[in-house]
């Protein structure tokens, strides 16, 4: 079965999340796991995780979760990078008590540093965190290419993997961010060059996003499937591209006003042959 959703809140309980996953015909869902504007943990008792992990069973819906906000393991600030880091592990710690198997984070910015540095504190940022927090495997996002960003580029993605190892490490390909970073994705030759790069194996999920910029802008406007510069005919070669559609699919799109969650779904369902 197609494992689709969308970013979801967690706003009242957690659990709630897969209420309003299920009610727009969501198969998979994102969450944050905690206050996605701050560094500490949220509480979350007992109660609550079990409530969680009940309702994960009895719906079938696969969850992802994504890092909050302000961390960025790339950066060269010596306040702010350990802080990161701390909640790097704190969120996958969160991840394992709720069984959730995969959290994404975004690799970050290296602050002018270069992207070097940046590359290289990723790296050390990813070791800690999985030497210090068992059983959930992070996924590195790739970035649109704002300025000082890490990750825009495939090739940094495989940098970063091949310096941790065939650890608990894998990517989730953001659409948008790859179009803004000036990837053709609506192409078979370019698709067939970004995987000649980076497996396909090592991706375990997709932010599908339309972007309401053009290619390569480097700036980061999600649009609604279709409501973009990518397009449907370009999601259609896209999702049906090799092993793509066997990934975890989130949409991250704007809610409305020019379509409907559940109608979104349905069109991205309708796209995958």
């Amino acid at each position: 079965m197609l494992a689709l959703g969308r970013h979801v809140s967690i706003a009242g309980s957690i659990d709630m999340a897969f209420d309003r996953a299920a009610g727009i015909g969501c198969t998979a869902m994102q969450i944050f796991v905690t206050n996605p504007r701050g560094w500490e943990l949220s509480d979350m008792d007992e109660k609550a995780i079990s409530a969680f992990r009940r309702k994960a069973k009895s719906t079938g819906i696969g969850t992802i979760a994504h890092m909050p906000y302000l961390p960025n393991i790339a950066s060269s600030n010596p306040v702010s990078h350990p802080k990161s880091v701390k909640s790097l592990i704190g969120n996958m710690e969160r991840c394992r008590s709720l069984g959730i198997g995969h959290l994404v984070t975004h690799m970050g910015s290296h602050l002018g540093d270069g992207k070097e540095g940046g590359l290289s504190r990723v790296v050390d940022s990813v070791n800690s965190a999985l030497d210090s927090a068992k059983g959930t495997m992070i996924l590195l996002e790739n970035e649109a290419g704002h300025r000082n960003s890490v990750g825009d580029r495939i090739e940094d993605l495989v940098k970063v993997y091949d310096e941790v190892g065939n650890r608990r490490l894998g990517f989730c390909l953001d659409t948008c961010h790859l179009f803004a970073a000036g990837y053709d994705i609506t192409k078979e030759a370019v698709l067939d060059e970004m995987f000649g790069i980076l497996s396909i194996d090592r991706v375990f999920a997709v932010h599908l996003n339309d972007a309401k910029k053009e290619l390569g802008s480097r700036l980061d406007r999600h649009a609604n499937i279709g409501f973009g510069h990518i397009g449907k005919d370009g999601f259609r070669r896209f999702l049906n591209h090799g092993k793509i559609s066997s990934k975890i699919i989130i949409l991250e799109t704007p809610e409305g006003p020019e379509i409907g969650e559940a109608e979104e779904i349905g069109i991205v369902r309708e796209m995958v042959e």
